[in-house]
């Protein structure tokens, strides 16, 4: 069973998702071992050809080391919204990452760039 959440509704298949949808932007939150770990905020691949956003979690190596150990269902999903084309899908990737600073709060996020040209390497702690 899929374990994606849209708007309070459980997304299973393809077509749950609204009329012209072209990806999503989602966080995968991580539960058991870490309390605030949360997945990368990232794209699908165009859905012309359905992708394999049934089974994906993200991309960076602490959340695939979980799903290698068989912890998918350690992990919510939430999708924070439906995109119908590649451009917004970039935009709001970038929107999302950079309002939930999460190359500020490393505590809080895994993502370490965006767009691999912001870099939380390059972030000094502020006072």
């Amino acid at each position: 069973m899929s374990n994606w959440l849209y708007k309070d509704k459980r997304i299973q298949d393809i077509t749950d998702f609204p009329q012209g949808t072209y990806g999503f932007i989602y966080i995968s939150v991580h539960i058991p071992e870490q309390p605030v770990t949360r997945g990368r905020t990232s794209t699908t691949k165009q859905i012309i050809k359905e992708s394999d956003w049934k089974t994906y979690y993200g991309s960076a190596k602490p959340i695939l080391e979980l799903i290698k150990l068989g912890k998918q269902k350690d992990f919510d999903r939430k999708i924070l919204c439906v995109v119908p084309n590649k451009k917004l899908l970039t935009y709001y990737e970038c929107k999302h990452l950079f309002q939930l600073g999460v190359l500020e709060n490393p505590n809080d996020w895994i993502n370490d760039n965006i767009l691999g040209k912001f870099f939380r390497k390059d972030f000094v702690p502020q006072d």
